[in-house]
């Protein structure tokens, strides 16, 4: 860990993940809901944080209670909120879903007029923190919009001239976006400014123009990242990382098998386990196996930031995978 900075620098979306007790019932037939904290880079920041890391958050929230619950549940988490600040007159984002396991899970995003976390100004980011941090992530989400475009790519920049791991989730919503030919042009601004890409296929396919695993992590490769990282859905993971002599290293993880419950947050659960195996300095199928069982851990739970595992849950579920039936 750097001596003074962070292990892990998120920046990106942060909300109220506001999800229903029910399963298998559309929203309008809801009789209950459970509030928790939500958004894809604090996810991620939480996971980190359960696996013992110092983690903070870059983002914005509304000037109200959810604003508010959002700094409590940071620091409950044990995620440094110092970078998380108010935007006046707009309301922190809420999310809504439906719960149709085991692949079927509706988002409803409400984010309007822009969300705050949109409203990252180049100006208001600790340079600093951002360069000293030992991995710092972004999403593609963050490029969506102005300002937060011109904040995540000032980052990005300041980020590569300084060193370091830096983490492209690649994050595709096509709500958040104009088009999708928009994403891929800022996609390929941002990526020669990242030593680390992750994504699904659909993402890669956003991103690099090729959704098939081994080409998409190699378009990858070719656009300036050191570790592509695809995820294949019920065919595992696959991850190509280029080592200090030249030599490309692939390595496929198969998928691990649980009973699903809400698949939203396993993304996230996956990044914060791959910061962790980062850090570590695992060889790459630890790395990979160990950020696949985290998401599905999460898979098989309710929530996302407050469903993430720790690292002893997540090696008693690789355990009894490898002691089952493959």
């Amino acid at each position: 860990m750097s001596d003074n900075g962070f292990e892990v620098l998120a920046m990106g979306r942060v909300g109220v993940d506001v999800y229903p007790q029910q399963i298998g019932v559309s929203l309008e037939d809801v009789e209950s809901f459970g509030k928790y904290l939500g958004g894809s880079a604090t996810n991620v920041a939480v996971a980190a944080a359960r696996h013992g890391r110092r983690t903070a958050i870059i983002t914005r929230t509304g000037d109200d209670p959810f604003g508010r619950y959002v700094h409590k549940a940071l620091k409950g988490f044990g995620v440094d909120d110092r970078y998380v600040s108010p935007v006046p007159d707009l309301p922190t984002p809420v999310t809504f879903c439906e719960i149709f396991p085991p692949d079927d899970f509706p988002l409803y995003f409400y984010r309007r007029p822009v969300a705050p976390d949109l409203v990252i100004r180049p100006e208001e980011l600790d340079l600093d923190a951002i360069r000293s941090a030992d991995i710092f992530w972004v999403t593609g989400t963050g490029l969506s919009v102005e300002p937060s475009r011109s904040a995540t790519l000032a980052a990005l920049e300041e980020r590569s001239a300084a060193g370091g791991t830096t983490v492209f989730d690649l994050d595709y919503r096509p709500m958040f976006w104009a088009s999708r030919a928009e994403a891929t042009e800022q996609y390929a601004a941002a990526l020669p400014h990242t030593t680390v890409a992750v994504g699904n296929k659909d993402e890669a396919a956003t991103a690099v123009g090729e959704s098939e695993p081994r080409a998409a992590a190699e378009a990858l490769r070719k656009a300036g990242v050191d570790l592509a990282v695809v995820k294949q859905g019920p065919a595992g993971v696959l991850g190509e990382r280029v080592g200090a002599d030249g030599s490309v290293e692939s390595v496929v993880v198969p998928p691990v098998h649980v009973d699903v419950v809400n698949g939203l947050g396993a993304g996230d659960a996956f990044g914060g386990a791959l910061c962790h195996g980062l850090l570590s300095e695992w060889p790459l199928e630890r790395l990979l196996s160990f950020a696949n069982a985290a998401g599905a851990l999460v898979a098989s739970r309710l929530a996302c930031a407050d469903a993430m595992p720790t690292p002893d849950e997540v090696d008693r579920l690789l355990e009894s995978a490898a002691g089952g039936p493959r």
